[in-house]
C-alpha cells in the first residue's frame, strides 16, 4: 500500500502544476468612470474629456471725457477714463480622447499600487485600500491634471510615469 501512495501523488501534484493561477480579484470601476470608457476594435481602451476653453481677458481704458486745459495750458479739467473688461474666446472646449487601462486591469493589487505611487509623490494620503475610493480618484486626477486629461480615469501616459505599465507592444518592437 505505501508504494501506491507516491504513484497517486504523482498525478495530483502534474494536475496542480497545469492548472491556472486563479484569476486576480477585480476592483469595482465606479458607474461614472465606466461610461466614460470607449473600447477600440484593437481591444484598447480610450477614456473622454474635454479641453476647456482658453478665453483671453483684454482691459482697456477708454477715455469718456478729454482734459479741459486754460490758455496757459493749466488743466482745468482731468480727463475721464473707463475702464472696460473684454472676454474673448480664443479657443472652443473640445472633446479630448486618451488611452486607459481597461476595467479589468483593475484589480485589487493594482490599485494598492497607484495608490503607493501617488502618495510617494505626495499626492495620495489616504489608507492603501485597494478600492478606487473618492480620494484615490481625487489623487488620480490631481497627479495627471498638469500634463494629462483632467480625468479621474488613470491614463496610460499617467500610469507609465508611475511606472506601474508594462510598456505596448509598439514601444517594445521599437527597442528592438
Amino acid at each position: 500500500m505505501r508504494a501506491s501512495l507516491p504513484l497517486i501523488a504523482l498525478p495530483l501534484l502534474a494536475a496542480c502544476a497545469l492548472a491556472p493561477p486563479p484569476a486576480a480579484p477585480a476592483v469595482t470601476v465606479p458607474a461614472f468612470l465606466a461610461a466614460e470608457i470607449d473600447i477600440a476594435p484593437d481591444g484598447r481602451c480610450f477614456g473622454r474629456d474635454e479641453s476647456p476653453a482658453v478665453i483671453e481677458t483684454t482691459t482697456a481704458q477708454e477715455l469718456v471725457a478729454p482734459a479741459v486745459t486754460g490758455p496757459d495750458g493749466t488743466i482745468i479739467t482731468p480727463a475721464v477714463y473707463r475702464s472696460t473688461v473684454r472676454q474673448d474666446i480664443v479657443q472652443e472646449r473640445a472633446p479630448v480622447a486618451f488611452e486607459t487601462l481597461c476595467p479589468p486591469a483593475y484589480t485589487a493589487a493594482f490599485v494598492a499600487s497607484v495608490q503607493r505611487a501617488l502618495a510617494a509623490r505626495g499626492v495620495y494620503a489616504g489608507p492603501i485600500s485597494e478600492a478606487l475610493d473618492p480620494a484615490t480618484l481625487q489623487a488620480i486626477r490631481a497627479y495627471q491634471q498638469a500634463s494629462g486629461p483632467d480625468s479621474a480615469l488613470l491614463s496610460i501616459a499617467a500610469a507609465r510615469a508611475l511606472g506601474l505599465v508594462a510598456l505596448s507592444p509598439e514601444q517594445i518592437d521599437a527597442l528592438e
